[in-house]
């Protein structure tokens, strides 16, 4: 049952915070499960399982891995530990911002350990893109070495200013101690194909604590302002 739709006869608790459950994303899952059967869902989680123990083994060596199991691999999943990297002043969201310099979206942040970034690459990706992430995480480790070993300024660099709008890199006066290039080209590949972040670094923080609502005024959303609050009462009967 639920409290607010009540199911006649049933005792039991309620299930989901909704009275219906998740009614469109379940039928997803069921589509997904009944269109690749038995063997095909087993074939997915063996490659989602061998792209995450790939990835695992490529970025081990620059940042260390948490939970793996007795014979060192991971689940489906990883995670990354950079909290370390605090002592040179970089946040696990400094790492977030600076993957979308290389055209990436940031894996889940800080879940379910604070400070961390947790991998999932699924069965999907292809090894192409597999190695690009790498490459950009390697690279980024490679940024936060030069802020360790003070070759970067702890925070006038790439990564405290990331991400990189067109509108940044186009300005007349550039007055960073990085340049243009380091900013949004810091691979090669990141040419081929470049993802614009349409915004620069936002106050996450504050955003969270306090609503700022970007809609228009109600009164745009009625043909004629009078229309929005009506004080005819109908007919009488």
């Amino acid at each position: 049952g639920h409290v607010v739709v009540p199911v006649e006869g049933r005792s039991n608790g309620a299930v989901s915070a909704a009275p219906y459950g998740s009614a469109s994303i379940l039928p997803i899952s069921y589509a997904y499960i009944s269109m690749m059967g038995g063997d095909g869902i087993t074939r997915a989680t063996e490659i989602a399982i061998l792209n995450a123990n790939y990835i695992k083994a490529r970025l081990e060596a620059h940042y260390p891995v948490l939970y793996t199991g007795a014979h060192g691999r991971c689940a489906h999943e990883m995670i990354l530990d950079c909290r370390h990297f605090k002592k040179a002043g970089i946040e696990v969201e400094d790492i977030a911002k600076r993957l979308m310099d290389y055209g990436f979206h940031a894996p889940t942040v800080s879940f379910p350990v604070a400070g961390t970034l947790m991998i999932e690459p699924t069965e999907s990706e292809s090894k192409e893109e597999i190695d690009r992430f790498c490459d950009a995480m390697i690279a980024i480790r490679k940024e936060i070495t030069e802020v360790e070993e003070g070759r970067a300024d702890a925070k006038e660099n790439v990564l405290k200013h990331a991400p990189h709008t067109a509108a940044i890199v186009l300005t007349q006066e550039w007055t960073r101690p990085y340049s243009r290039e380091q900013a949004v080209y810091p691979l090669p590949y990141v040419r081929n194909a470049k993802f614009w972040p349409t915004v620069s670094r936002i106050d996450s923080a504050y955003g969270d604590r306090n609503l700022i609502c970007s809609c228009t005024p109600m009164e745009e959303y009625a043909d004629e302002p009078e229309q929005l609050v009506s004080t005819d009462k109908g007919p009488s009967y």
